[in-house]
């Protein structure tokens, strides 16, 4: 490949990928969730990752060609990631937590993949394509920002249960130690 047409049509295929995986570990990774916000949240971005591939296919036909995706090994392994906390983390906030973990790395990485491939689609004057996938940006950084915002009420909720904890564990020790007497 010598062109810029042929790395933006390679980059297209591996986001093509890429999203189709997503869309068979979504489903997963929100019955592993245990916060019904976050279970919530995977479940949104099941459809909005839905309509990203729909979105991915009519980019495909602004440069005629027929939608089909090449193996994305770097979703593969975030994925992978993402089994092995629902698999090695028991149930409850710290899963979830590692959930969100595994779920914002595969932000991150498609939020570079799609800013390469709309300066592809400027470079090559193709508005269509970097219009269409402007919109799926603008989507995974907001579900980026969804994320963030359920860590933080997770961590605050499971410090505040920590803090609990520790300010009734001197009085459940006094009475131990006065039975004990």
């Amino acid at each position: 490949m010598n062109s810029m047409k042929g790395l933006f049509e390679q980059e297209i295929r591996d986001l093509y990928d890429a999203e189709k995986q997503l869309v068979k570990a979504l489903p997963k990774m929100a019955k592993a969730a245990e916060s019904e916000d976050l279970r919530s949240c995977f479940q949104e971005h099941l459809e909005v990752t839905k309509g990203q591939v729909t979105r991915l296919e009519e980019v495909f036909r602004s440069l005629d060609a027929k939608p089909r995706g090449k193996t994305c090994d770097g979703m593969k392994g975030l994925i992978e990631e993402a089994k092995k906390a629902m698999e090695e983390i028991d149930a409850g906030g710290l899963r979830d937590v590692a959930l969100i973990a595994a779920a914002k790395r595969v932000e991150h990485y498609e939020m570079a993949a799609y800013q390469t491939v709309i300066k592809l689609a400027e470079a090559m004057e193709n508005s269509t394509a970097s219009g269409l996938l402007g919109e799926t940006l603008s989507e995974e950084e907001e579900a980026d920002g969804k994320l963030t915002a359920l860590c933080d009420e997770l961590l605050e909720g499971a410090m505040t249960s920590a803090e609990e904890e520790t300010e009734d564990m001197p009085a459940r020790t006094a009475v131990k130690t006065r039975r004990a007497g």
